[in-house]
C-alpha cells in the first residue's frame, strides 16, 4: 500500500454511547444545540456526520465549515445557507430579513439542522444569526469545537443555555485501539503492536490512523494468517498528511517557545524547575495553555514532557545538525554544573554526551548502561556498552555487554562476550555472576544440554566457597534441571528452599528457586503447593529491597508462575485475570521474556479451558516475538499454536506450526509437546493415529516423572475413545495431586466417560464449569446426552444437550470429535461411525476414507448411513464442521 492510500472506513469503535447520546439530544424538542468538543483528529465532525445522515423524517440538514480565512468577511461561511434575495447590506433590517424567510418557511413538523464545523472559528456576526435562529427554534445548532483553541466568542455566546447540551469526544482508550485495529486489519494484532501504536497515538484516531497508513506503507505493520505486528525496529513512520498537521499544531509557538520545544523534543522529560530557571515561567504557561507541553507531579518531583508524544517525532526530524548538538550540548552543561546528583542524571548526560559528540568518559557510559539494563532498555545499554574502548572494557562492562546482547537474542555475541569476562574475573563475586549470566544464556539462548551447562556451572564452582555464593549455584543448577525436564532433580536441589528463606539469601536467586520451585511443582500436578509458592514469590517481589525494573521484570516472571500454578489448581479464571493484569503491567516495558512468559502460561490456560481462538492468539504472541532468548519457550508455543489452529479445523495452519516447531532446536522437548501433533492428526481426521501419539506420549511423561503433563495426554487419550484404559492410571495419577488439583478434575472426567454415568457426568460437568473448563464440561454433557437417548428419556438427554451447547458456545468454535452427538432421540455413534463420519466432515471422498482406514467403500457408506440416521440429516454435506452446526448437533 502506497503512502496516502485510503484505509478501510473506520468503524465509530467506543462511539457507541455518544452516538446514542447525539441521537437523543436531536430528538429532544426541548433542544436548541449540540455542541461536541475534542481535540483535533478525535472524531467529532465524523461523530457528527454519523448522526446526521441518518434518514428521519421532517429532518433537513444544511452544513458549514468554519475557517480563519472566512472568519475574515462577516456572514463568510454561513452565505450559502442564507435565503434567496436578503440584502445583508444593512444587518440590522437583513438578520430580520433571514429570521422571516427562514421561520416562516419552516414546516412546523420539520426540523432544520446547521452543523458548522470548527465552530471555534465563526465569525461574530455569523455567531449573533445563528443564536437568534436557535432561541426561536428556527434551526438546531450541531457544531464541532476543537478543544486547545483560545476561548472564542462563538463558542461563549452559542454554548449558553438551558437548550444546549455539550458532549466532550475523549481520545479511545487502550481497548477501544485494539478493538479498531483488529477490525481495520482485518485480524487480532500483537499486544506489543497495539500497546506502542495507542502510546505513539495517545489514542487520537486521525494520528492512529496515518501511524497505520504509514507503516503499512513501509511494511513496518505486518501480517500473516496469525497476527499483525510491527515488525521494523527504528520509530514508527509518520505519514506526510500527520507530519503536516503537527508542524500546522506547533507553529503557534514563537522562536523562545520553540526552543523550549526542541530541548524537551530531544531531553524530555525535565524538571519544571531547571526550564523554569531558563526560560522563565511565562513561556512554560502559554505552551501549556496551548496544550504543546504536559505538567506532570510525581510525588515532590515535577517535570515536563510535550503533549504528545508525536510531536518529539516531528520536531526531531526537522532539527538541523548542527542546531541539536548545540541543544544536547548546552544540557550537558547544565547537568555537569549542578553537579548531576540525581540517579538517572548520569544516564542523560552519557546520552546527551553521546549524541552530540560520539564519545563520553567510559566510567560514565558503564554507569549509564547500568542505569539502562535495570530498565529492561537493553538497546540504549548496547549503545552506550559500544561507546567504551575496548582497553577500558573490565569485568562488569563485559558483564553488562554480555548480560544485554543475552537478552537481544544475540547469543554467539553474548558467549563470547561473557566468555572474556570469565577469564578476567577475579573474584567469587565476579566470577559467580558471569557464571549466571552465561549459564542462562548457554541453555536458553544456544540451547545446549543440561550436561553442557552444568559443567559451565561447575567450573564456577571451583572459584566459590562462601556458603551463600554455593547455595546460589544450588538454585541455578536447579533452574537448570528444571529447564530440561529433570523435575525429580530440580526440586530435591531446591529441597533447603525454606531454610534458604531463613538465612539472609540473595532475594534475587531467593525468588528464582521459588519460582522454579512452583513451576515444578505444577508440572507435577500439584497444583495447590505450587500456587503456594508462587504466591510467597509474588508477596517477596513486593517486599523486597529491589529497584523499580527489578521488581516489575520479577513480578512479571512471579506472576506467570503463579498464572501456571492456578491452572494446575483448577482456577482458570483466577488464572486469566493475574495473567492479563500482570501482561498490561509489562506492555509498556522492555522485560520481553516475562512478557512471552505471562503470554505462554496465558495461552495454556486458554487452551486448558477449552478457549482455542484465545489460546492461538497467545501462542502466536511468543512464536513472533521479534527476539526472544527463550528457544524451548518458541517451541512450546509453536506446539500449542499448532493444537489450537487444529481446534479450530485450520489443518493448513496447523500444519506450517508443526513444521516449525520440528525445526526450532531446543535443548530437550518435553512430552506434552505432541498434542499439537495428536490434535493435527484428529483434525485431518485420523483418530487411531493420534490415538497413538498419545499414548506414546503419555508413555513417555510417565517415565520421565512428568505427573501432569501424563495426566493432560491421557484425559486427551479419553477424549478420543479410550476413557478404560486412560481411566486406571488417571485415577493413580489423581492421589498424588490430592482433591481439588486439574487432575484430580481429569481423572473423575474420564471415569465418568468410562463408566459412562450419566448422573455422573452431569457432576463433573458443574465441577469442570466452575473451574472454567468449559470444553470438557461440554464433552461430559454431550456424553451424558448420549447415554440419556440411548435410554429412551428424551427429556433429561434435551437437557443435558442444552448444557453441553451452553459451555460449548464459550469455546470459540472448537470441533472436537466429543462434541459430535446424535439427535436426543436416536441412538448414539458407535467409535468406528465417529471416526468415518469424522474424516467425511474434513471433506474426504468415500474412497479416501476407506484408504485411510483399510476398509472397503461399501462398508464405508453403509456406516455413512447409519451415521446420517442417528443426526437426522441426509448427507454428508450437513455434517458438523467447525463453525457449521446441523440440526440435532450440539458443536461449539
Amino acid at each position: 500500500m502506497r503512502e496516502g492510500a485510503p484505509l478501510r472506513r473506520w468503524p465509530l469503535v467506543g462511539r457507541a454511547a455518544q452516538l446514542a447520546v447525539c441521537e437523543e439530544v436531536l430528538s429532544d424538542p426541548r433542544r436548541s444545540a449540540l455542541l461536541i468538543f475534542g481535540a483535533a483528529g478525535v472524531g467529532k465532525s465524523r461523530l457528527a456526520e454519523e448522526v446526521l445522515s441518518r434518514p428521519v423524517a421532517g429532518r433537513s440538514v444544511s452544513r458549514a465549515v468554519a475557517t480563519t480565512a472566512a472568519a475574515q468577511v462577516p456572514l463568510g461561511a454561513v452565505a450559502h445557507l442564507l435565503p434567496d434575495g436578503v440584502d445583508m447590506s444593512d444587518p440590522v433590517s437583513g438578520f430580520s430579513a433571514v429570521f422571516t424567510k427562514m421561520a416562516g418557511s419552516r414546516d412546523r413538523h420539520q426540523r432544520s439542522v446547521v452543523l458548522v464545523d470548527d465552530l471555534h472559528l465563526l465569525d461574530s456576526t455569523s455567531v449573533m444569526l445563528l443564536r437568534q435562529l436557535m432561541d426561536a427554534r428556527a434551526v438546531f445548532l450541531v457544531g464541532t469545537v476543537r478543544t486547545g483553541e483560545p476561548a472564542s466568542e462563538a463558542v461563549a455566546s452559542l454554548g449558553q443555555g438551558d437548550g444546549v447540551h455539550q458532549l466532550d469526544l475523549p481520545e479511545f482508550t487502550l481497548q477501544e485501539v485494539e478493538t479498531l485495529l483488529q477490525q481495520v486489519l482485518g485480524g487480532p494484532v500483537n499486544r506489543r503492536t497495539t500497546h506502542e501504536l495507542y502510546t505513539a497515538s495517545s489514542g487520537n484516531p486521525l494520528y492512529l490512523r496515518e501511524l497505520v497508513q504509514g507503516a503499512l506503507a513501509t511494511g513496518a505493520l505486518a501480517g500473516d494468517q496469525e497476527l499483525w505486528e510491527l515488525v521494523a525496529e527504528d520509530r514508527l513512520p509518520v505519514t506526510r498528511r500527520l507530519t503536516d498537521v503537527i508542524r500546522h499544531r506547533l507553529s503557534a509557538a514563537d522562536a523562545s517557545s520553540r526552543l523550549v520545544l526542541e530541548t524537551l523534543a530531544l531531553c524530555e522529560p525535565m524538571a519544571l524547575a531547571h526550564l523554569e530557571a531558563g526560560d522563565g515561567p511565562g513561556v512554560l504557561n502559554a505552551l501549556e495553555r496551548a496544550e504543546l507541553i504536559t505538567i506532570v507531579r510525581d510525588r515532590r518531583r515535577t517535570t515536563v514532557r510535550l503533549a504528545h508524544p508525536l510531536y518529539g517525532e516531528v520536531l526531531r526530524a526537522d532539527l538541523p545538525v548542527l542546531r541539536r548538538r548545540g541543544i544536547l550540548l548546552a544540557q550537558a552543561a547544565v547537568l555537569e554544573q549542578s553537579g548531576a546528583r540525581r540517579r538517572e542524571d548520569a544516564l542523560h548526560l552519557a546520552s546527551y554526551q553521546l549524541a552530540a559528540t560520539g564519545t563520553a568518559d567510559p566510567a560514565l557510559l558503564t554507569e549509564a548502561a547500568a542505569l539502562a539494563s535495570y530498565a529492561r532498555d537493553h538497546p540504549r545499554a548496547l549503545e552506550f556498552l559500544h561507546a567504551v574502548p575496548e582497553a577500558k572494557q573490565t569485568v562488569p562492562v563485559l558483564l553488562l555487554l554480555g548480560k544485554s546482547l543475552y537478552e537481544m537474542g544475540e547469543t554467539e555475541p553474548a558467549e563470547s562476550t561473557l566468555a572474556r569476562a570469565d577469564a578476567l574475573a577475579v573474584d567469587e563475586a565476579e566470577a559467580l555472576a558471569v557464571a549466571l549470566v552465561r549459564t542462562q544464556n548457554q541453555i536458553w539462548g544456544k540451547g545446549v544440554t543440561a550436561e553442557e551447562a552444568i559443567a559451565l556451572a561447575d567450573r564456577a564452582r571451583d572459584r566459590v566457597t562462601s556458603p551463600l555464593g554455593l547455595r546460589v549455584l544450588r538454585i541455578n543448577e536447579a533452574a537448570i534441571r528444571f529447564s530440561v525436564g529433570d523435575l525429580a532433580e530440580s526440586l530435591r536441589l531446591l529441597a533447603d528452599l525454606e531454610q534458604d528463606a531463613q538465612q539472609a539469601p540473595d532475594v534475587q536467586m531467593w525468588l528464582m528457586g521459588a519460582t522454579t520451585k512452583s513451576v515444578s511443582l505444577a508440572f507435577l500436578g500439584r497444583g495447590a503447593e505450587a500456587t503456594a509458592w508462587a504466591e510467597r514469590a509474588v508477596a517477596a517481589c513486593s517486599g523486597a529491597d529491589l529497584d523499580m525494573y527489578t521488581t516489575i521484570t520479577f513480578q512479571g516472571a512471579a506472576n506467570s508462575v503463579l498464572v501456571w500454578a492456578l491452572t494446575w489448581s483448577g482456577r482458570l479464571d483466577e488464572a486469566r485475570a493475574v495473567g492479563e493484569a500482570a501482561y498490561a503491567e509489562l506492555a509498556g516495558t522492555y522485560a520481553n521474556p516475562e512478557r512471552m512468559l505471562l503470554a505462554y502460561q496465558l495461552g495454556c490456560t486458554a487452551w486448558t479451558a477449552g478457549h482455542p481462538a484465545s489460546a492461538r492468539r497467545w501462542f502466536a504472541e511468543v512464536t513472533r516475538a521479534a527476539r526472544t532468548p527463550s528457544r524451548s519457550g518458541r517451541a512450546m508455543s509453536l506446539a500449542g499454536l499448532a493444537a489450537s489452529a487444529a481446534l479450530l479445523g485450520d489443518v493448513p495452519a496447523a500444519e506450517a506450526a508443526l513444521e516449525e516447531f520440528d525445526r526450532t532446536p531446543t535443548p530437550v522437548r518435553l512430552p506434552h509437546e505432541r498434542f499439537g501433533e495428536a490434535w493435527l492428526l484428529v483434525a485431518r481426521g485420523e483418530l487411531s493415529q493420534a490415538r497413538d501419539a498419545l499414548r506414546s506420549a503419555a508413555a513417555e511423561a510417565r517415565e520421565r516423572g512428568h505427573t501432569g503433563s501424563e495426566a493432560v495426554l491421557l484425559t486427551d487419550l479419553a477424549r478420543l475413545g479410550r476413557a478404560r484404559e486412560a481411566a486406571p492410571r488417571l485415577a493413580e495419577l489423581a492421589s498424588r495431586c490430592g482433591d481439588g488439583s486439574l487432575v484430580s478434575a481429569q481423572s473423575r472426567f474420564t471415569a465418568a466417560l468410562a463408566s459412562r454415568d450419566a448422573d455422573e457426568l452431569l457432576a463433573v460437568c458443574d465441577l469442570l464449569e466452575g473451574m472454567g473448563a468449559h470444553l470438557l464440561a461440554a464433552e461430559a454433557a454431550n456424553t451424558a446426552a448420549a447415554v440419556w437417548s440411548r435410554a429412551g428419556d428424551p427429556r433429561r438427554a434435551a437437557a443435558a444437550a442444552a448444557r453441553s451447547s451452553a459451555n460449548a458456545d464459550r469455546c470459540e468454535g472448537a470441533s472436537t470429535p466429543a462434541l459430535l452427538v446424535p439427535t436426543p432421540t436416536s441412538a448414539p455413534l458407535t467409535p468406528r461411525e465417529r471416526e468415518i463420519a469424522f474424516l467425511a466432515s474434513r471433506g474426504m471422498t468415500s474412497r479416501d476414507v476407506a484408504a485411510r482406514l483399510t476398509i472397503s467403500v461399501r462398508t464405508v457408506d453403509n456406516h455413512l448411513q447409519r451415521v446420517y440416521a442417528k443426526l437426522g440429516i441426509t448427507d454428508r454435506r450437513q455434517l458438523p464442521r467447525p463453525g457449521n452446526e446441523p440440526t440435532g448437533t450440539h458443536q461449539g
